[in-house]
């Protein structure tokens, strides 16, 4: 008993390695992507950087959630862990902007099975209130990398080299498959045949596919109301019509319907989406308005992000720890509440906001991503069972990868419209009109927050979510 307790320590620290390298990579991609812009050549596709990794990791989340319900959990993180540190080593030997953007879709490949495996494996682990604590604290995780990423990026990038920020998720990645390698003994049903549906993941690879390269480029590349655009529009409700229709026909569906049939899920994987496009937004923004329109070195910038880094994790475990005693519902609608209040501030900021704005926003955001996200990943998964709790997990990865893949693509536009629109290459004031373009970002980050908080409003009732348990778990 004693050498099992043991074990599952042992899983549980692999699995908060394996998240923290994942969960680290956006805030440590941002705060160094400046200099990697200087290097590289490249602003107009900063874009990519961040959208490639959403995306490979959106599409291949709910294959890899699905396979991990069909073959078992071990080998998908496996197989995820050695995706993701070689393409991590990949874009540390970067030369191109078009070279980082093919090998960050790599490590979107891998952090696909990294995300949903991690949190299905500790689901399977620890049962109903523990549950609700270990995913508390694997959710802080987000803001343990919110504090690392940019301090860590900032060091590279000032004293090394900016590649260190892809080189370092070796060793670190090498330690968690170490660790699940010895120590994670699983048992489970073998099925004697398996149907993978690759026609399903297909279509949604291609749908999504569609949609980012529209949102990324029109505006840019060609106008929007061009031939292009509309092909593009059409290509992803063509594509996503198509994936729905093939989910209700294959055996073992990618995304089962019946997932989202479940009022608790539905409403819960919506909250994530749209809580997720608020992250990044702040991710990538935030340092950019502090390193180029304040000319403050990128160490600085992590360093004014910091608060963000204690405000998520102690949110996060307070909500584990008493959402069963305040509800659940009442728990995320804090969360939800906390997160429109922080877009209220961003939508504010201006060129002489003080410095405590930056550090009151980061706190409020952080206590609502805390209180947003627990209870929405320990409601998905005490939906379901054993055999769909991967899929589950999968479509709340899915969910928070989408938020972040479409959200940077919107965002994106609304920036590079902006900066097209002021004409900056004319010699105009380069810092009044990067504000402007940043400052409509976080206008529509407003908007997402109160759409967010109206959509936790519709969360059910915690006595039904209690029922629904208990009629699982029976």
């Amino acid at each position: 008993m004693s050498n099992k307790k043991t074990n599952r320590k042992l899983v549980t620290i692999a699995m908060l390695v394996a998240i923290l390298i994942v969960a680290i990579d956006v805030t440590i991609v941002s705060t160094a992507m400046p200099k990697v812009v200087r290097d590289l050549h490249g602003l107009s596709l900063i874009s990519w950087v961040f959208a490639i990794y959403t995306l490979t990791t959106s599409v291949t989340t709910p294959i890899y959630g699905k396979i991990a319900d069909l073959f078992g959990r071990k080998k998908v993180f496996i197989i995820g862990v050695i995706l993701f540190i070689g393409g991590s080593v990949l874009s540390g030997l970067s030369q191109t902007m078009m070279q980082l953007i093919i090998f960050r879709a790599i490590q979107g490949i891998g952090a696909g099975a990294v995300m949903p495996i991690t949190f299905t494996i500790i689901g399977d682990l620890y049962p109903g209130e523990e549950r609700a604590k270990m995913q508390g604290m694997f959710s802080s995780v987000w803001g343990i990398a919110g504090l690392l990423g940019p301090l860590v990026g900032g060091f590279f990038v000032d004293q090394i080299s900016w590649r260190w920020i892809f080189f370092i998720n070796l060793p670190i990645g090498l330690v968690s498959l170490l660790l699940i390698t010895i120590c994670f003994h699983e048992s489970f049903d073998k099925k004697t045949s398996h149907s993978i549906d690759y026609f399903g993941a297909a279509a949604f690879t291609l749908g999504l596919s569609s949609l980012l390269y529209v949102l990324l480029n029109a505006g840019q590349s060609f106008a929007w109301n061009s031939a292009p655009v509309y092909a593009l529009f059409a290509a992803f409700v063509i594509f996503m019509v198509l994936f729905s229709y093939l989910e209700t026909r294959v055996d073992e569906p990618m995304l089962p319907p019946s997932l989202f049939r479940i009022p608790v899920i539905l409403v819960s994987n919506l909250v994530t989406l749209l809580a997720s496009s608020v992250v990044i937004a702040v991710n990538v923004y935030l340092p950019m308005w502090i390193q180029t329109i304040l000319g403050k070195s990128a160490t600085s910038s992590g360093l004014t992000l910091m608060p963000i880094s204690f405000a998520w994790p102690l949110g996060a475990a307070l909500a584990g720890r008493y959402m069963y005693q305040v509800g659940s519902k009442r728990t995320a609608v804090i969360g939800t509440i906390l997160v429109t209040l922080g877009g209220i501030w961003l939508a504010a900021l201006s060129l002489g906001s003080p410095y405590w704005y930056f550090v009151g926003i980061m706190i409020v955001i952080g206590f609502g991503m805390g209180y947003a996200m627990t209870p929405t990943t320990v409601l998905v998964q005490s939906a379901v069972g054993w055999s769909m709790r991967g899929a589950a997990t999968a479509s709340n990865m899915l969910m928070r990868s989408v938020g972040q893949t479409v959200g940077i693509a919107v965002f994106g536009t609304i920036f590079n419209n902006a900066l097209s629109a002021e004409k900056i290459s004319s010699g105009g004031n380069t810092a009044v009109h990067m504000a402007h373009g940043i400052h409509l970002v976080f206008i529509c980050v407003f908007f997402i927050g109160i759409a967010t908080l109206i959509a936790s409003l519709l969360l059910p009732s915690h006595q039904k979510v209690v029922a629904q348990q208990k009629s699982v778990a029976n």
